[in-house]
């Protein structure tokens, strides 16, 4: 009961100094605020980029490793001159890992097409993305249906002339739906539509079904060379289930070296990427926009927690005779001290709250503008609160002390 009544007394004087002196309280309030705003939302912004790309590697699959020509990254020495001279992936390494793997559970070939058109009727989608895949794509990359269904065994053995369109073409070219049995018009042959995909939108990776076209790999072999490199040829192997990345890439890269007859020493002439690559990279880009959000927000605080300590010199001031009166009416210097440092953690906290609440509005703005989920969790509500009373605490403590030390008789006697 003595602390509800010394924190409601500590309360009340807090509110009377803001009340007292209003230009004041806010200028020194403003420095806690802009630091705390700062703080969470870089911390905020990371963790959104982070959940982001944690999406992007569910659909590329933490167990899938990539056979390409250029490895990822360019961090650091990049010998781009050399990965000119490798050759792209072939079908003869696709059929001879699909006969010798023990580790993966689905190996697929895929080619892609940028920036194609196509139309149905008066309809026409532009910058259309024409993929074409082995039967084990579906296998090897997660992704779900609006409507229709996947190439069955036999169409993709056939190469039928079928296709699997996103959910943006659906839109544009089917407005009224029912894109399921309609015929397109694709690189000059006609293909029936037999699937939709389901609406992804645009992820941190550029990742996303809804603009692509998807046929089966033995349909396009008959219209187009699937091995040139300019259709960017890729094996993507997904491991099967217990089995680490590093297991699957060790037993691929053996299989590489061997199907390529490379010899002992020699360079590999493939690459072997993975989706922790990525992580790696970004997880370093997020350490430093951390760092960077916690040296600005560090200065706005100490600039803030400097105005706090003014307003508890001041307050100490201007209240020396009620000060000495409690003093002297048995008020223990604990009680003394306790009531400026309530008062100085209570005027941080409303700095602190101010700035999440600006955080908390500016998930919404965002949203708004760019469709994208902030990401505020209960850590970071948690940091900038924890953050606040420690600057209460720092700040107000050698105020604090300095009332607590007061001679009643003097502190009476002050004016």
């Amino acid at each position: 009961m003595l602390f509800l009544k010394l924190f409601r007394e500590s309360f009340l004087f807090a509110y009377d100094a803001l009340r007292q002196n209003k230009l004041r309280t806010f200028l020194s309030l403003l420095g806690v605020t802009i630091g705390i705003f700062t703080i969470i939302s870089v911390f905020s912004a990371v963790d959104t980029l982070r959940n982001n790309l944690q999406k992007s590697v569910n659909k590329l699959g933490s167990n899938s490793i990539y056979v390409q020509k250029w490895p990822w990254g360019g961090g650091g020495e990049y010998p781009w001159w050399k990965y000119m001279q490798r050759p792209v992936p072939k079908l003869k390494d696709f059929d001879e890992l699909q006969k010798r793997s023990q580790t993966a559970m689905a190996i697929s070939y895929e080619i892609g097409i940028a920036n194609r058109i196509v139309k149905y009727k008066s309809n026409t989608v532009q910058g259309a993305s024409i993929d074409a895949a082995s039967q084990d794509h579906d296998k090897t990359w997660n992704f779900d249906f609006e409507d229709g269904r996947y190439f069955t065994g036999l169409e993709s053995r056939a190469g039928s002339p079928v296709t699997v369109i996103g959910y943006d073409i659906a839109q544009n070219l089917f407005p009224y739906g029912g894109a399921v049995g309609k015929q397109l018009k694709i690189m000059g042959r006609y293909v029936t539509v037999i699937g939709v995909f389901k609406k992804e939108g645009k992820d941190i990776l550029g990742i996303s079904n809804d603009n692509e076209i998807l046929l089966p790999l033995n349909f396009a072999k008959n219209i187009i060379d699937i091995q040139n490199e300019n259709y960017n040829p890729q094996i993507v192997v997904r491991g099967k289930a217990g089995l680490s990345d590093v297991e699957v890439e060790s037993e691929l890269r053996g299989l590489m070296r061997s199907i390529r007859r490379l010899r002992p020493g020699q360079d590999d002439n493939f690459a072997l990427n993975k989706t922790s690559i990525l992580s790696d990279q970004l997880s370093v880009v997020f350490g430093v926009l951390n760092i960077a959000g916690i040296i600005i927000g560090g200065f706005s605080i100490l600039v803030g927690g400097f105005g706090i300590a003014n307003i508890m010199f001041v307050s100490v001031k201007e209240r020396t005779n009620i000060i000495g009166i409690q003093k002297s009416l048995g008020a223990k210097s604990y009680f003394i001290l306790l009531q400026f440092l309530i008062e100085s953690i209570i005027l941080c906290l409303m700095g602190g709250i101010i700035g999440l609440g600006m955080v908390y509005g500016g998930t919404f703005i965002v949203k708004a503008l760019a469709d994208i989920q902030v990401v505020l969790d209960t850590k970071n509500i948690i940091v900038g609160i924890g953050t606040s009373v420690s600057i209460g605490v720092i700040s107000g403590i050698i105020p604090a002390y300095f009332a607590a030390r007061l001679d009643p008789v003097e502190a009476i006697r002050s004016n």
